[in-house]
């Protein structure tokens, strides 16, 4: 079987990794820590993102980027945004022209607003570029709980090579050419995790939590629309899906640092205390100046943009969503003409 990439050695990317390993793929496994590749190759375990979690034999861990990506046919990064493109050209650097690059981060990159298959495409522009996207949080992956996932590419090729690579019996891929809006909602969701964790908090009951996911989706495809992607694309599993589950659950790290928030903590205690980057809280920065760019009606976005970075109070932001949301309900499925009526 030829030989696959995977380049972050988080949670998401060590199943990943595993997954591709047990279809009988030779898996070079990048990772940064040369502890941690020292601790998969010789106890076949990520002890510091998945204790526990043993790794087919096929994983083989490395730190050398060459040795990683050479002669890879399918190469997955899993890298948080803020290094995205610092990797990327160290694939670039030494990786096929032919091999398919796929991007598992959900992130926007500072200073460019660029989503990561953008990334890719401008450092490797002849090379064909995927995204995987979905509610996937790793611990349940680990764990063979039943994990639906999406791979969008405008290539034909891409999404069906990529099916084949991560077939499973609770693992399934599900196929998108809207690599926009697919990667968009993986990027936006991270925003209302953070306000969900909040309400959650404070107290707010579920009630609470359905109003935010549903007034969410609305924001999420009001804003992919402006940006060029089909507001349906929200509906799949990379845009409700995603956002059902990261609104719910503390597994969820954009969660936990809404729930630190609504505790009282301050932003910089919050994401001390989970610990993990969580890419909402540089989400809603650059979110909040582009949709203040393009006109954008994105009061929850807005909201949380306030608590973080102008330290308004959670009450009295929470307090003014409620009067100034705007009142038609289904939105993106509406005329323009009526949604300004109903405005």
């Amino acid at each position: 079987m030829s030989k696959v990439a995977v380049l972050g050695g988080g949670s998401f990317g060590t199943v990943i990794a595993n997954i591709v390993a047990i279809n009988g793929f030779d898996v070079r496994f990048w990772m940064r820590s040369e502890e941690a590749v020292e601790d998969v190759n010789r106890r076949h375990e990520n002890g510091q993102y998945l204790p526990g979690y043993q790794l087919n034999p096929q994983v083989v861990a490395t730190s050398d980027m060459r040795a990683a990506v050479t002669e890879s046919e399918v190469i997955f990064v899993a890298v948080p945004s803020v290094s995205f493109r610092q990797v990327v050209e160290q694939v670039v650097a030494h990786a096929s022209p032919d091999a398919f690059l796929i991007s598992t981060t959900k992130g926007i990159e500072a200073g460019t607003f660029m989503l990561m298959s953008q990334i890719l495409s401008a450092e490797s522009p002849a090379a064909k570029v995927g995204v995987l996207s979905g509610p996937n949080l790793a611990k349940e992956i680990a764990a063979k709980k039943l994990t639906g996932t999406v791979i969008a590419s405008n290539h034909e090729d891409v999404r069906e090579r990529v099916r084949e690579i991560l077939r499973s019996e609770f693992f399934r891929v599900y196929t998108n050419d809207d690599i926009f809006g697919v990667e968009l909602g993986g990027s936006l969701k991270n925003i209302y995790a953070i306000i969900a964790g909040i309400a959650d908090a404070m107290g707010m009951g579920h009630n609470t939590n359905s109003m935010l996911v549903t007034r969410s989706l609305t924001e999420m495809a009001r804003f992919g629309r402006e940006l060029g992607a089909d507001p349906m694309t929200f509906l799949g599993l990379s845009g409700v899906g995603d956002l059902v589950v990261t609104c719910s659950t503390p597994l969820s790290r954009n969660y936990r640092i809404g729930n630190a928030l609504g505790r009282g903590k301050s932003i910089a205690d919050a994401v001390a205390e989970v610990g993990q980057i969580a890419e909402g809280v540089n989400t809603v920065k650059l979110v909040k100046e582009k949709a203040d760019q393009l006109g954008v009606y994105m009061p929850l976005a807005t909201g949380l943009y306030r608590i973080i970075y102008e330290g308004e109070s959670i009450r009295s932001i929470l307090a003014s969503l409620m009067l100034s949301e705007q009142a038609l309900d289904v939105e993106f499925a509406a005329s323009a003409e009526k949604v300004l009526t109903e405005a």
